[in-house]
């Protein structure tokens, strides 16, 4: 069997977010659409998670209790898992924010804003990471 194809299929969403609402939120979209998906409520847990699985990508919340934020983790991906930091999505009520602007811009990565409508996170999910199989 073709490998790189068994492994796209299977290969979940690794979703980092702090407030169970949302967490559970997220996951259903995402799970509705097709992808799996592993749930970490801290940077410092998806840290961990990252070291030894294998994701399709990164959803992340700007801000997670812990001491390691999405920020954080976008920059540990980029020094230890470089082939996820291109599908890398941060999600944030804090749009304004001067500190998530300007992460925004140094990563390069997609953000969708909280309160976001489901149709909208997939869209730019499949853009990021491909669409589900």
């Amino acid at each position: 069997m073709n490998q790189s194809v068994s492994k796209s299929v299977s290969l979940p969403v690794l979703l980092i977010e702090d407030e169970p609402g949302v967490m559970a939120y997220v996951r259903a979209s995402l799970e509705r659409s097709g992808y799996p998906v592993i749930c970490a409520e801290s940077g410092v847990e998806a840290l961990g998670i990252l070291e030894s699985g294998e994701f399709l990508g990164v959803v992340s919340d700007m801000r997670t209790p812990g001491g390691v934020n999405g920020v954080d983790v976008h920059t540990w991906i980029a020094k230890n898992r470089p082939e996820l930091v291109s599908r890398i999505i941060f999600i944030t009520g804090d749009i304004a924010n001067e500190e998530t602007v300007d992460t925004l811009r140094k990563t390069g990565a997609p953000c969708v804003e909280k309160p976001f409508r489901v149709r909208q996170f997939i869209s730019v999910v499949e853009k990021t990471m491909g669409k589900a199989l």
